[in-house]
C-alpha cells in the first residue's frame, strides 16, 4: 500500500503561503501606540487570549494549506508496477462445437461431456493442482479463443488468470432452444455453432499472439472433429502461423468410434444414445508438424492430463505485463479540516478577538 497525489504541483502554493503569513505577522508587530512612557504598561500580565491571538494567522495558514493539499488530490493504493518474470505466450484455442458434448470422458468417478473435462484440466495446467504434478503458469501471458462454427476471442493474453479462469467457466457448447410446438427457434445459428472452424480459428490465435514479446509463442489447439466450417483452411492457418515463428501444440480429444452422445427430442427429454464420431488426427498432427510443434491424443482423463504435464515443461523466455490498480482519493480527509479551521478563525476574529478600531 502506498500514496501519492495526483496533481502535486499544486503543493508548490503551501511554501508561498506560509511566507506571506510570516510577512504579514511581521509587520502587524511593528504597529505601537505613541505614548510618552511605556512604563506603566510594562508590567501588566499577559493573558490567555492574547497569547491565543498570535496563533489566529498560523491557524487560518494551516487550514488554507490542507485546502491545497486536498486540490493536490491525495490518493492511496498499490503503485502501477511491471512485472518481470520467465514466462511464454500462449493461446488456449478451444473447440466447443457440439461433438464436444459427448459422454465419453470421467471426472471424479462421475460420467461427464468432453467440455468439462477440458476446462478443469486447463484450469489445473493454469492454477496449478497442488499436488505437483502441474504447478501451474503464474509467469505466462495466456489468452483464450473459442470455436465452433466460427472463432471467437474470448480473453487477451494476461497475467491476470484468476480474471482468464472466470471467462473460462462461460464457455459452454450451443444448445437448440425449442417453442411450444417443439421446432428448434435457432435452428441456423444452431447449425452452424455446432460445425468446427478450426483453420479461422487458428488465425484468430495467431493474431493475438504476433504482437507479443515473448521469444516462445505457442497455440495450444485442442479439438475433436474435423474442420467442417470457417473461410481458411487449417493447412493454410499453419503456414501462416509458422510465418509468424508461433508453435502449435495441437490435442485430439477422444478417437473415431462410437460413443454415448445426449441428444433432446421435440418434447425436451434428453436421452443417450450411441453416435459415430471422427476425429481429424491426420489434420491436427500436420498442423503441429509444420509450425515444430507437437500433437498429442488425448482419449480419457488421465491422458489429458498427462498432455499438459508434457506441455509444462516447454522452454521459458522473458515476458513483462503491467499491473494496475485503483487509487481511492483521500481528498476530503484534508479539506474538510482546512475549511474548518478557516471557519474557526474567521469566527474567532470576529468575536472574542475581534479588534477595536
Amino acid at each position: 500500500m502506498t500514496g501519492r497525489f495526483a496533481d502535486p504541483w499544486w503543493l508548490l502554493l503551501i511554501a508561498p503561503l506560509w511566507l506571506s503569513t510570516w510577512v504579514a505577522i511581521r509587520r502587524a508587530r511593528r504597529h505601537a501606540v505613541v505614548y510618552s512612557s511605556a512604563l506603566l504598561v510594562r508590567d501588566l500580565p499577559v493573558t490567555i487570549a492574547q497569547r491565543w491571538k498570535r496563533f489566529l494567522p498560523w491557524l487560518r495558514a494551516l487550514g488554507l494549506a490542507l485546502v491545497v493539499g486536498a486540490i493536490a488530490r491525495p490518493q492511496a493504493g498499490l503503485q502501477e508496477f511491471r512485472v518481470h518474470a520467465e514466462g511464454i505466450a500462449i493461446v488456449m484455442c478451444l473447440d466447443r462445437s457440439g461433438s464436444m458434448e459427448a459422454l465419453d470422458f470421467q471426472l471424479k468417478g462421475e460420467q461427464v461431456n468432453r467440455l468439462a473435462v477440458v476446462k478443469q484440466v486447463f484450469r489445473d495446467f493454469v492454477a496449478g493442482t497442488g499436488t505437483g504434478k502441474l504447478s501451474g503458469r503464474p509467469n505466462d501471458l495466456i489468452g483464450l479463443v473459442t470455436f465452433g462454427g466460427f472463432a471467437e476471442s474470448k480473453a487477451p493474453l494476461t497475467l491476470d488468470h484468476g480474471a482468464l479462469l472466470e471467462v473460462l467457466e462461460s464457455i459452454e457448447i450451443p444448445q437448440a432452444v425449442f417453442d411450444s410446438g417443439g421446432q428448434i427457434i435457432n435452428q441456423r445459428f444452431f447449425e452452424e455453432e455446432r460445425a468446427t472452424a478450426i483453420g479461422d480459428a487458428v488465425v484468430l490465435s495467431a493474431d493475438r499472439l504476433k504482437a507479443a514479446t515473448a521469444k516462445s509463442k505457442v497455440i495450444i489447439l485442442l479439438s475433436d472433429g474435423e474442420n467442417m466450417a470457417g473461410l481458411i483452411d487449417p493447412v493454410a492457418a499453419a503456414e501462416t502461423v509458422k510465418t509468424l515463428g508461433i508453435k502449435i501444440y495441437s490435442i485430439g480429444i477422444g478417437s473415431t468410434g462410437r460413443v454415448p452422445f445426449p441428444v433432446t427430442d421435440a418434447f425436451g427429454r434428453r436421452q443417450i444414445v450411441s453416435q459415430m464420431m471422427r476425429l481429424d488426427e491426420t489434420t491436427l498432427k500436420r498442423l503441429a508438424d509444420e509450425t515444430g510443434g507437437k500433437y498429442f491424443s488425448a482419449q480419457d482423463t488421465a491422458a489429458l492430463e498427462q498432455v499438459y504435464v508434457e506441455i509444462d515443461r516447454l522452454e521459458k523466455s522473458t515476458s513483462e505485463g503491467t499491473v494496475y490498480s485503483e487509487y481511492r482519493e483521500l481528498f476530503q480527509w484534508l479539506l474538510l479540516p482546512g475549511l474548518l479551521l478557516i471557519a474557526i478563525e474567521l469566527l474567532l476574529r470576529l468575536t472574542r478577538f475581534r479588534a477595536q478600531p
